[in-house]
């Protein structure tokens, strides 16, 4: 496993190995035909963290329903992420129900970005959407001082298996837009023909040709 420069939207995930408080994951591989949030979180016993987990934890069978595997890491021990994830359940009464990787080495933090010495030395708040065919899909990036918001993450889920299965796009604040609410984008016609068409198509509706929308079911 040789880095090659951070893995950027439309590269294949990397491949590696790697212990986790569910044992060891070849991944990926393990996952194939899921959709996948690899996170990175700076420190187990932290506040900040310990607000993180117990976020993913509420949410589990909502990521579940949507054929979606949580995997969480950091460069703590997995001794350290066994004991908090126990800490997590006898304390504040929630299972932490998906692998949390043990990256002692910082091996698999820079390999993916998500070391940034300016930063710390630890890994920051990152999140990598990879779909079932291996494919990264979106990054998001947050500094250690700053939480992410969790139902942003489940949005950009559903966002993108609905963009995949309708072949459309989404507009911002989806499913809340200002303009075509809970509406999806029809892409832009590439010729005149089309674009003429969906002046007179009665399942969209546009403000002009290259800006049409229509209902997502």
């Amino acid at each position: 496993m040789e880095a090659t420069g951070m893995p950027l939207i439309g590269d294949k995930a990397p491949s590696f190995e790697v212990q986790t408080t569910f044992g060891k994951i070849k991944f990926p591989d393990d996952y194939k035909g899921k959709w996948i949030v690899l996170f990175s979180h700076p420190a187990d016993f932290t506040p900040v963290c310990t607000t993180e987990f117990f976020a993913f934890t509420k949410r589990f069978d909502e990521f579940e329903k949507l054929n979606t595997q949580l995997i969480g890491l950091s460069v703590d021990s997995v001794f350290s992420h066994i004991k908090w994830v126990e800490w997590i359940k006898d304390t504040l009464g929630e299972e932490v129900k998906f692998p949390v990787i043990a990256d002692e080495t910082g091996k698999i933090g820079r390999l993916m970005g998500m070391i940034h010495p300016n930063k710390s030395q630890a890994t920051v708040r990152a999140v990598f959407f990879i779909d079932p065919k291996g494919i990264i899909r979106a990054i998001i990036y947050y500094p250690p001082e700053l939480g992410r918001n969790f139902d942003e993450i489940l949005r950009v889920i559903k966002a993108f298996q609905i963009a995949d299965e309708k072949k459309v796009a989404m507009p911002a604040n989806w499913p809340k837009n200002e303009l075509v609410k809970d509406r999806v984008i029809v892409p832009p016609a590439s010729d005149v023909k089309t674009a003429k068409e969906r002046l007179e198509d009665k399942t969209i509706e546009c403000y002009d040709w290259w800006f049409c929308h229509k209902e997502s079911n």
